[in-house]
């Protein structure tokens, strides 16, 4: 199969140190720049190796008609590369999602399918699920697909290993559970001490890019074995600490891109030394609409921490 020019740019994202983020001095953060891909996200890896996967088995036949569930990046990721391929493709969206991303996928040539807000993700893969079976297209299941996971392992997690002689914490946000699992095992492998930590948003809380295992829907692909404690972060951290991100390392960062900072800061802040590195899933360009890059640094969030707003379980 010829692969499109642009899906060699695909991974091999930089990881990049931020000096003068870290609370503690012998403590050293890094962040793999997942927007440096071709659309923007961590999610063109995942997209791009379940579809050539598909396509090498036959999975997936030459014009067939490509379907997901999407709340935002592997919908973009998806009508980009798909349509490179030569295949219609639709996306199923809770209504939840950000106007930037329904442009994107319409930009794209992807038809969007509404699911209403208060139905979520979970409605949104049975809609899809139920388009593939009815209608014959394939079923991309970024959910519930091994390959989702095989694509950080042997792509994500590798090129950390490659570019750092010791990883002692690894942070990354729970979307599919994809990443937390594939590099994540990766990372323990290849350190055996290293600790893995989720971060996912409080129930009931929209946090782009993220998603509560407590709303019942556990995606099959995630493997809890691999992690060693989650870290709940509500928008207020997310938006500050995206924000925080741009003004201090010029970073651009996305709003899931700030949650994991934040949590890696308070991780950073229990440690005396070591090597923490983050994933930066997506860029800050795709939330231009909201009020994230316009609103004024608070210094009253650090002063005076919410407890609700920041729960680590260990």
């Amino acid at each position: 199969m010829d692969s499109p020019a642009l899906a060699r740019l695909v991974g091999r994202t930089p990881l990049v140190e931020l000096r003068s983020l870290s609370p503690e001095p012998g403590v050293r953060l890094f962040a793999k720049i997942e927007g440096q891909n071709p659309t923007g996200s961590i999610k063109d890896r995942v997209v791009w190796r379940i579809l050539t996967r598909a396509r090498e088995s036959g999975a997936l036949a030459p014009g067939q008609r490509i379907v997901e569930a999407s709340t935002g990046n592997t919908g973009v990721a998806l009508a980009m590369l798909g349509g490179l391929l030569g295949h219609a493709v639709d996306v199923c969206v809770p209504e939840s999602v950000y106007p930037e991303i329904e442009q994107l996928l319409r930009a794209y040539g992807a038809n969007i399918i509404r699911v209403p807000r208060q139905a979520g993700i979970k409605s949104a893969v049975e809609v899809a699920q139920r388009m593939a079976l009815e209608e014959g297209s394939f079923l991309l299941n970024q959910f519930g697909n091994a390959e989702n996971a095989a694509a950080h392992y042997e792509g994500t997690g590798a090129e950390i290993v490659a570019d750092l002689d010791q990883v002692d914490v690894f942070v990354a946000g729970m979307g599919t559970g994809g990443t937390i699992t594939g590099a994540g095992r990766r990372l323990k492998e290849a350190y055996p001490g290293c600790k893995v930590f989720g971060v996912e948003p409080r129930l009931g809380v929209h946090v782009q890019g993220l998603k509560s295992l407590d709303d019942g829907f556990i995606p099959p692909v995630l493997d809890e074995s691999v992690l060693d404690g989650k870290i709940i972060v509500g928008n207020r951290h997310a938006f500050s600490h995206a924000r925080r991100a741009m003004l201090a390392e010029g970073i651009f960062g996305g709003i899931s891109s700030g949650a994991v900072l934040h949590a890696a800061m308070r991780i950073a802040g229990r440690l005396k030394r070591g090597n923490v590195v983050m994933i930066f899933a997506d860029a800050g360009w795709k939330y231009l609409g909201t009020d994230l890059w316009s609103a004024d640094d608070d210094p009253e969030i650090e002063a005076h921490e919410d407890p609700l707003d920041d729960i680590l379980w260990w």
